[in-house]
């Protein structure tokens, strides 16, 4: 069984073939500006030495089909003929409080996906053209909805609910929904594979930490609290993105710089974590750089985020009443040998205790806690495509 994932942002499109027989990857790539002058695909076949080509790619039905052309090639493709394809599986950001698990996808979940676009307006019309371009190329193949939020819908009232009036919730359902879940579902499951306990007897803190970031409490295997919330900019300081900070104070600017709420959510979203505190960059090997030259605004900056990470840390210990397990994943939580250590310190009153010479990895699993730590601090690649790929295999599968 050969399954695509895809997944679509407004202007580019990231996708993986896998073989489900073995759950490997036959073919990858990025279809990118997609609608703007320079569109270009890099495509890989496993193996293989990449192939990249500039072309006119107006729109995502244009992207698809360039895929299917590359996937069918001779050379480079990984598949003799599209009646291979069993199903594409979606990446999508926000299901709201309708979908706690990935569905297969009609007319309805199209109609739930576009009623969530004012909840995700960012990400959710890109996915739903990605969707729809499916539909137009490969009409006849199935398709498979993984929802961001479904993950976080385990979440109890108490976690999700906001201190607003409560008719706010039931009228216009504004509340946490979290963010990054199968990529916190994947790490989660993981560790209790390498740690070789069943899911359902841990409790786990997993920090996906990127460019976006969001830290997970999970007990038992379900989310019982997340970071992120109704959007993606609050939590811990991110690359661009604030974090936790007092709404008033918000409004106090708005009123005292007359910025307007679109001029307001720029700053949120795109001037503000590590690169409005350091001035430097978004990026943190920038930061990281720029500190140890003795910057003190970039040490700042890596002091703020390793501090609301161990924060973090020890409130999802308090809430789940225990910890066995610390997750680091993504970009930084992957490959940063500083970010762990620094987010490690301190943390033995957890029985939590960093092992250096074993932190000093990147980008591969290891248990990177000393043997004699009760809580295991674990660094586990995510694999959302994967996750992605399962879920549709099982649900087409029925």
């Amino acid at each position: 069984m050969k399954v695509l994932v895809l997944n679509c942002g407004s202007s580019s499109l990231k996708y993986q073939l896998f073989d489900m027989t073995s759950e490997e990857v036959l073919a990858k790539g990025l279809v990118d500006r997609i609608g703007i002058e320079g569109s270009t695909i890099k495509h890989t076949k496993t193996g293989q030495a990449s192939v990249s080509s500039t072309t006119d790619i107006p729109n995502h039905k244009v992207a698809i089909r360039l895929v299917t052309e590359h996937l069918l090639d001779a050379n480079h493709g990984a598949l003799s003929s599209l009646n291979e394809l069993s199903a594409v599986g979606h990446r999508v950001v926000h299901g709201g409080e309708k979908f706690a698990k990935s569905v297969v996808i009609d007319q309805e979940v199209l109609d739930v996906i576009e009623d969530c676009v004012p909840l995700a307006p960012l990400h959710n019309p890109a996915n739903l053209m990605g969707i729809r371009a499916v539909l137009d190329v490969l009409p006849d193949v199935p398709q498979v909805a993984v929802f961001d939020t479904a993950f976080h819908q385990s979440m109890p009232p108490k976690a999700f609910t906001y201190g607003l009036p409560y008719h706010y919730y039931e009228e216009s359902r504004l509340r946490r929904y979290g963010f990054h879940g199968t990529s916190h579902f994947y790490v989660a499951n993981r560790t209790a594979e390498i740690l070789g306990r069943p899911i359902d007897e841990l409790k786990i803190v997993t920090c996906h930490m990127g460019n976006g970031s969001s830290i997970a409490a999970v007990d038992g295997g379900k989310s019982v609290d997340t970071s992120l919330g109704f959007s993606t900019v609050p939590g811990i300081l991110m690359g661009t993105r604030a974090g936790d900070l007092d709404p008033v104070m918000v409004l106090h600017l708005m009123e005292q710089e007359g910025i307007s709420p679109k001029a307001m959510s720029h700053i949120l979203h795109k001037e503000s974590g590590v690169l409005g505190i350091s001035g430097i960059s978004s990026d943190l090997r920038d930061i990281e750089e720029a500190a140890s030259t003795g910057n003190e605004r970039a040490t700042l900056a890596l002091e703020m985020l390793c501090y609301g990470v161990r924060k973090y840390i020890g409130a999802y210990a308090a809430a789940m009443g225990g910890i066995d397990a610390i997750v680091f994943t993504a970009g930084i939580g992957e490959n940063s040998i500083l970010v762990r250590q620094m987010v490690g310190e301190g943390l033995d009153f957890l029985g939590a205790s960093l092992d250096i010479s074993r932190n000093n990895i990147r980008g591969k699993e290891a248990i990177i806690s000393t043997d004699n730590s009760r809580v295991k601090i674990l660094v586990v690649p995510t694999n959302e495509e994967l996750v992605i790929a399962r879920d549709t295999r099982t649900l087409v599968n029925g």
